[in-house]
C-alpha cells in the first residue's frame, strides 16, 4: 500500500468515542539472527573475506637428500556489499490537526521500527531459506549447503547425503559428518556441532530429540547420545522466519562463517515538506548478510 495519510485514510480516527485501534500492536520475537550470524561492523562500501588454503601432509625426507616444500595458496574469496534498506510514510497537516488520538500518530514511528526490524529478519534468515538453491551462490561457486564444495583436495560436502527429515538418526549422521571435516588441503580439523537451528514446524520434535534422556520415539532404553554427548551446548534455536518446514541447520564452531556486516544502523528521521505540509517520517538502515567459510553450517533440506 501506498500512498498519503490523509483525514480520508482512517477516518474513524476523526470520531469521537473510539475504545480501541487494532492491528499494529502485538508483542515482537526477539532479534533471531543474532543467533545465526556473526555481526561485524564496517566503515567500506563493501567487505572482503579471502580463505588461506594452508599446508598438506609432510613428507618422507630420505637421508641426505632435499626436503619437500609446499606453497600456500589462496582460495575462494567471498564479497559483503553493503545494501541499503528503507521505509518512510507521509501525513498530512490536516490530518495530524484533525486526528483525536495521539496513540494512533505517535504509534506510527513504533509501526515503522516494526518492519525494519522484519526487513533485517527476513533479509538474514534468507541466507538459510536459500542455501539448497543454485541460484545463489557463495564464493566457491556453489550454494551454501552443497555435497561439491571445491577445494584443493578435491569436493567436500556439508549436506546430508541422503536428504533426511530430522530425527535421531539424521542428527547423528551429519555430526559424524562435521566430525570429520577437513580443510581444503585434506588435513583433518577440529569442528564441532554448537546449535541446531530449525522453523518452528520441528520444534517440538527437537525438543523430543534433544532433551530426552533416552531414545525419541523407540522402545529401545538405550539412552540418548545426543543429550548425554552434550552435542549441541548452545541449544536448539527456533528462527520463524525460514521458510521450509521441514529444513534443519547445525552451526558448527567454524569462524568466519555466517556473517552480518553492519554499515549504518538504523537511523529515524522526520521533516516537514513547506509547500504542502505534510508531515514525512522515514527509516533507513545499510547492511549486509552472507557466508564465506561452508563449514560454518551443515543442513539437510528434508526428506
Amino acid at each position: 500500500m501506498t500512498g498519503i495519510i490523509t483525514t480520508g485514510t482512517i477516518p474513524k480516527a476523526l470520531w469521537p468515542g473510539m475504545h480501541a485501534f487494532w492491528g499494529r500492536d502485538y508483542n515482537e520475537h526477539p532479534q533471531e539472527w543474532r543467533d545465526i550470524f556473526d555481526e561485524e561492523m564496517s566503515e567500506k562500501a563493501y567487505e572482503e573475506d579471502q580463505e588461506l588454503t594452508g599446508f598438506g601432509y609432510a613428507a618422507v625426507k630420505s637421508q641426505g637428500s632435499a626436503i619437500s616444500y609446499d606453497s600456500e595458496t589462496g582460495g575462494p574469496s567471498s564479497r559483503y556489499t553493503h545494501v541499503v534498506y528503507g521505509l518512510g510514510f507521509i501525513v498530512t497537516r490536516e490530518e495530524m490537526d484533525d486526528n483525536l488520538y495521539v496513540k494512533v500518530s505517535k504509534a506510527r514511528t513504533k509501526a515503522l521500527a516494526f518492519s525494519m526490524r522484519q526487513t533485517e529478519e527476513t533479509i538474514a534468515a534468507n541466507v538459510l531459506n536459500r542455501a539448497f538453491s543454485s541460484s545463489y551462490l557463495g564464493g566457491d561457486g556453489k550454494e551454501l549447503i552443497a555435497t561439491d564444495h571445491p577445494t584443493v583436495n578435491g569436493t567436500q560436502s556439508n549436506e546430508l547425503a541422503v536428504a533426511a527429515d530430522l530425527s535421531e538418526a539424521s542428527i547423528e549422521d551429519l555430526c559424524i559428518q562435521i566430525m570429520n571435516a577437513k580443510n581444503s588441503r585434506g588435513l583433518k580439523i577440529a569442528i564441532m556441532p554448537r546449535k541446531l537451528i530449525i522453523p518452528p514446524n520441528l520444534a517440538f520434535d527437537a525438543e523430543r530429540i534433544v532433551k530426552s534422556s533416552k531414545q525419541s520415539g523407540t522402545a529401545n532404553n538405550d539412552l540418548n547420545a545426543i543429550k548425554s554427548m552434550g552435542i549441541f551446548p548452545d541449544g536448539v534455536v527456533v528462527n520463524h522466519y525460514l521458510t521450509d518446514t521441514d529444513a534443519w541447520f547445525i552451526k558448527t564452531n567454524v569462524p568466519n562463517g555466517l556473517k552480518r556486516f553492519t554499515r549504518r544502523k538504523t537511523e529515524f528521521g522526520k521533516d516537514n515538506d513547506f509547500d504542502t505540509e505534510n508531515v514525512k517520517a522515514k527509516a533507513t538502515m545499510r547492511f549486509s548478510t552472507g557466508w564465506s567459510d561452508h563449514r560454518c553450517i551443515y543442513g539437510s533440506e528434508g526428506a
